[in-house]
Parts: C-alpha cells; structure tokens; sequence
C-alpha cells in the first residue's frame, strides 16, 4: 500500500483517486478550492459524476502540505493552465523520494513548454512521470476497461506507476518517450474542436473520418520535430487518445467545437462547457511550435 496524493479535485482526479483506492493505496485529494473540499467531505459526491459514489476510506484536504506529507506518489491532476503554478505551490513540501505523475494533458502558451517541462523549472530535480490514454474520467468511474500509459525515463519508476495503477479493468503500459506521449495528449484536443466543429456544422462520418487520419498525420509530424517517437503517435497516447476524444461527447473540446459549429462565440461555447477546453490554448502553442519546426498543420492552424 502506497500513500497517493491526488492533487486536483476535478473528475479526473476524483476518478483516479477511487481507482487507487480500491486497488487498496492510501489515497488523499487536495484542491485549492475550500467550498468544493467541504463539499467533498459532506457528501462524498462529485458534481461533474453524478453516478460515483466516493469511498469513505479517501481523505480531502485544501493543506497541501498535509496532502504531500508521507506521500510515495503525488497524482498533478490539475488542468493545464494552472500545472505551473501548482508546481509551484508543491515546491516547498516536495521530497527527493517522490515521484510526480502528471496526468493533465496540454502546452504552455508562450512558452511552448509541455507540462512536465513546466514542472521541472517549478521543482528543479524532481522525479517527473506521466500517465495517459484513451480515459474518460466518466468511464474510469464506472470502472469501465480502460488502457493508459505511464511514461518515465526511468524504467523503474513507469514500472512501479504502472504496478500501482494497473487492475483487472485499467491497464497500464510502459513507455520511456515523455515528449511524445504529452505532444500527443496535447495535439489531439485541438483536432477534437475541429471535429466538433464538423459535427456542429452537421457533417458526416466521411468528414469525422478525414480530420481523424489527417490529424494524426500532424501531430505526428509536429511530434517528431518536437523530439517525441513517430511510434508513440501511433499508439494509445496518440491515435487511441485521438478516436476517444472525437468520438466522444464526454469530450470536453468536442462539445465545445461543436457549440462552436452551431455558431456560439468561443467564450460562450467555453461557458457552456463549464470546464476548462484545454484545446484552445494548445491550438495557439501548436501554431508557434509549427512555425519554428517549419512544419505544415492546416487543420489546427485553421
């Protein structure tokens, strides 16, 4: 039994909490935000899961420093734009014995920096992880088969990520290409908006079909400048993230394209989402980075 620190009570965080906690870890969730936290401890139900009842056995807390004490694995299950100064938050109560798993999917506007990225200028040394896929927060709750994968440069460390994580209907690989898996996670929700977008406009599969297979062509080939593996983006963490989030209507950046096809402004499909749509800001940081690898993406420069 490990103590895992979940830090970030969105969906994703409360869904992988509940997954480590009945793979039996001792598991603690933190977020910045006080009312959600005592909401939490009342009522042990998450707004955005309406069907996942929590265990009592997981602990909440706005203290980070009391979520972070003890811990072997700290969960950064924050959205993207707020890794950084999370990161920073974390600083001070991050301990050489820790691994960092960061599952939040994006790329720094401005800076073009991938979130591990971020997070080694924030905790300079740390031991940085990743883990990510195919997994809708909504089906891990429902413990729905799922495969992810954890990514590390140290073999041990995906390995022992993956012992922790891995059960019966969440299945973990292990891969040591970083850069590729979070390029991939980052890229595909910005092809998710596109295909959202078609499918606002009311078009068909052929269409859903096309943005998928040449979307994966430019992630790919962005990917590979950036210094990921051409094999990765077409694994799980690329082509497999990739058909889940435009397939999907618990994708957040395909509902969104797809408010944006029917003709709301993007503050108003933003608002009516509700959450964070990592793939407007990840838009942005693909164009810079495409135009300073010289590589041609039309589908997510338009």
């Amino acid at each position: 039994m490990l103590k895992t620190a979940i830090i970030g009570a969105g969906t994703w965080g409360t869904s992988l909490g509940t997954l480590l906690d009945g793979n039996g870890h001792d598991v603690v969730i933190w977020s910045a935000l006080k009312p959600q936290i005592e909401e939490l401890k009342k009522t042990y139900r998450h707004a955005n899961l309406p069907e996942l009842i929590i265990s009592k056995s997981i602990r909440f807390t706005d203290d980070i420093r009391e979520a972070m004490e003890e811990a072997k694995i700290l969960v950064l299950a924050v959205p993207s734009i707020y890794t950084r100064n999370t990161a920073r938050l974390m600083k001070q109560y991050y301990k050489s014995n820790q691994i960092i798993v960061n599952v939040a999917k994006g790329i720094e506007e401005g800076s073009n920096l991938t979130l591990t990225e971020q997070i080694a200028q924030e905790i300079p040394g740390a031991n940085i992880a990743v883990l990510s896929g195919p997994s809708h927060a909504e089906e891990v709750s429902k413990q729905l088969p799922t495969t992810c994968v954890a990514g590390a440069g140290d073999i041990k460390t995906a390995e022992l990520i993956q012992n922790t994580f891995m059960n019966p209907v969440f299945r973990v690989y292990t891969s040591s290409d970083i850069t590729g898996i979070e390029i991939g996670g980052a890229l595909k929700n910005v092809i998710a908006l596109a295909a959202g977008i078609a499918d606002g406009l009311g078009y068909g599969d052929n269409t859903k079909a096309a943005l998928i297979t040449r979307g994966i062509k430019e992630i790919s080939l962005l990917g590979v400048a950036m210094g990921g593996e051409q094999s990765t983006f077409y694994g799980l963490t690329g082509l497999g993230d990739l058909i889940v989030t435009c397939a999907s209507m618990h994708s957040r950046n395909r509902r969104a394209g797809i408010l944006l096809g029917q003709g709301k402004t993007l503050d108003e499909a933003i608002k009516e989402v509700n959450m964070v749509v990592e793939g407007v800001y990840s838009a942005k940081s693909a164009l810079m980075a495409a135009k300073k690898y010289n590589v041609e993406i039309p589908i997510i420069e338009q």
